[in-house]
């Protein structure tokens, strides 16, 4: 098969996608290399020009290749007769909701990362917290938008976020009335979840799947943002936020990370690889989320919490390539 990185991609995260791709080329140099453009084309890129594009989380990339097709679905379809095999550094949107790997499986194309089903779950923070309760998860209740202003009276904080967008995208806190405001103008483009917002400690929580069949939650991670908010310019452009692996946390509490993780990503059915995140409170860990693409950057959490269980990054690559040819034949 043709080990093909995909990266890019139609959504907002596709900056976060490229630096993904950096790191995943820098891995596997033998990779052939395709960017999904915002316009929905596909390009083949070479290595000197992916490497060489200076601040990703920034700058739109330039692919500057071949075109492999004008929409993506094409690009799948001959994908399939070259025998490709996708390494993902996608993020987000169609990419992630399970879209992608679902024309994959049609097409019957390998791929790494979690399946449609458990993608289109995971994607939904709504869903994704109720499956996660299900298998004894602890999460935080919803409040509905029309809500808001009932449940700021009762809580005095809460905090709202797309139901369907990563990376930290559209936090909006709400602190005063006037942030109500923002809430209900988000929410008239795009759909929203809020939640009483809970004080703690922002912890990640990597798991792993291994082509042997072994599966174990890498070392928690805690996060300190800079500025108080663990937004996108927090996790990619601040160099003040500290993301310090394995977290501070005491014994027990890093157990209960690993073990909810865990819970989560079976309850989600992810395959692979899959990282959740928590708010570390008085009460201990409370589930948020769950990612099945996480960032792959060199600035990102689960990378570190590899190197930190002692995975060299490439090695973890090969093993997700294994696993995705295994998927494929049964």
């Amino acid at each position: 098969m043709r080990i093909t990185i995909l990266f890019g991609g139609t959504n907002k995260e596709r900056l976060v996608s490229v630096a993904s791709a950096q790191a995943l080329c820098e891995a596997l140099p033998d990779a052939d290399l395709w960017f999904w453009d915002a316009d929905d084309s596909v390009h083949e890129t070479q290595a000197k020009t992916l490497l060489e594009h200076g601040r990703p989380f920034e700058l739109a990339f330039k692919p500057g290749g071949r075109r492999v097709a004008l929409t993506i679905e094409t690009a799948l379809d001959q994908a399939r007769i070259d025998n490709r095999l996708f390494v993902l550094g996608l993020h987000g949107g169609r990419a992630e909701n399970g879209e992608l790997q679902a024309a994959c499986e049609i097409r019957g194309i390998p791929f790494t990362g979690s399946g449609s089903a458990s993608s289109h779950l995971a994607f939904d923070k709504v869903a994704a917290k109720r499956f996660a309760a299900i298998a004894g998860v602890k999460a935080p209740e919803d409040v509905a938008v029309d809500e808001i202003d009932a449940a700021f009276a009762e809580y005095g904080r809460l905090i709202a976020k797309p139901t369907h967008d990563g990376s930290s995208y559209g936090l909006i806190f709400v602190n005063a009335k006037q942030d109500l405001v923002a809430v209900r103008d988000a929410a008239r483009t795009e759909t929203y979840l809020v939640e009483p917002f809970i004080a703690g400690v922002e912890a990640t929580c990597g798991v792993l799947e291994q082509a042997d069949g072994a599966i174990l939650s890498l070392p928690p991670i805690e996060i300190v943002p800079a500025e108080g908010a663990f937004d996108y310019t927090a996790k990619y452009l601040l160099k003040s936020t500290q993301e310090i692996c394995p977290g501070r946390f005491a014994p027990e509490i890093s157990a209960a990370i690993m073990a909810q993780s865990l819970k989560a990503h079976r309850a989600l059915s992810c395959s692979g690889y899959s990282r959740s995140d928590f708010i570390v409170s008085d009460n201990g860990p409370i589930y948020l989320e769950t990612n099945t693409l996480p960032g792959l950057t060199k600035a990102s959490l689960y990378p570190k919490a590899l190197k930190a269980q002692g995975i060299d990054f490439a090695d973890f690559l090969r093993d997700q390539i294994v696993q995705a040819e295994q998927r494929l034949r049964r």
